[in-house]
């Protein structure tokens, strides 16, 4: 009996190890200059504008962290960032983006896209929830988007959708 528990604990151990390797080697895939643009919608029933940004990105063993702009209509910049640390497959951290203030986040990986649920700092499109997914799109590509809930027709919307490629 106690071979077999020694047998399952350092399978476990190794099991472990390899969960996190893969979530340093997927961190460290996503590290680096990004460019690109997409569309922001500013308000629900509104119309998208479109953007265009430059982000960095930079990884360690177990978080991550992204510092980017984008540009709207050649007059308008807002500034983002996220810091994220991971715990196996379990993410959380924190966003800042036009409120200037943290939003939570929270969620995990699967494959290559990282899911996570956002709990806005203040009221944002009717509510403070949302979806953010940070998926690497081939070698050099990266997809950031966020999701929220119309409240009055419950539907999801597309409140950023932003291609970006390693610069």
């Amino acid at each position: 009996m106690k071979v077999l528990f020694a047998a399952a604990l350092a399978s476990a151990a190794m099991l472990s190890g390899n969960a996190y390797a893969a979530e340093e080697d997927f961190l460290k895939s996503i590290e680096g200059n990004w460019t690109g643009g997409g569309k922001v919608l500013r308000k629900l029933g509104g119309e998208n504008v479109s953007v265009t940004c430059n982000m960095k990105s930079d990884a360690q063993a177990s978080s991550f962290s992204m510092d980017g702009s984008c540009r709207a209509l050649v007059v308008v910049t807002r500034g983002f960032n996220a810091k994220v640390k991971t715990s196996g497959n379990s993410y959380s951290g924190t966003y800042v983006g036009v409120s200037g203030k943290p939003s939570t986040l929270s969620g995990s990986r699967k494959g290559n896209t990282i899911n996570l649920n956002v709990t806005w700092a203040n009221e944002m499109y009717g509510d403070r929830k949302a979806t953010m997914t940070i998926q690497k799109v081939g070698n050099d590509g990266l997809r950031i988007r966020t999701i929220d809930r119309d409240p009055s027709s419950g539907k999801s919307i597309v409140t950023t959708h932003l291609d970006l490629r390693r610069s």
